[in-house]
């Protein structure tokens, strides 16, 4: 019995036998872990935007590049020099050798 009344005096029983205190830790509980807009999943999500935004940085960058090689190709020399370098095209009486180096 004794243990009982020192509980019943302490001051975490009296704090948290509290009915408020009591409805609001179970609030505050839910919202913060529980819920479906629970700040944990707010993070998730904060997290996931911002590596989207950065990969479409990275794709429009490449975008640029590749209207750049687009413009390039319209002209007739360039694209010859653009298939014989990148996709390794050749006329019908000439050879191609590949060099490769090792660094």
């Amino acid at each position: 019995m004794e243990i009982i009344k020192k509980i019943r005096k302490s001051k975490f029983f009296k704090l948290f036998s509290n009915l408020y205190i009591l409805t609001s830790l179970v609030f505050f509980i839910w919202i913060f872990f529980i819920d479906s807009n629970s700040i944990l999943v707010n993070l998730k999500l904060k997290k996931e935007i911002n590596e989207l935004n950065e990969r479409k940085l990275l794709l429009e960058k490449q975008i640029e590049i590749d209207k750049k090689i687009i413009s390039n190709l319209k002209n007739p020399d360039s694209l010859e020099k653009y298939a014989r370098e990148e996709l390794y095209m050749k006329k019908d009486n000439e050879d191609i050798y590949i060099i490769e180096f090792k660094e």
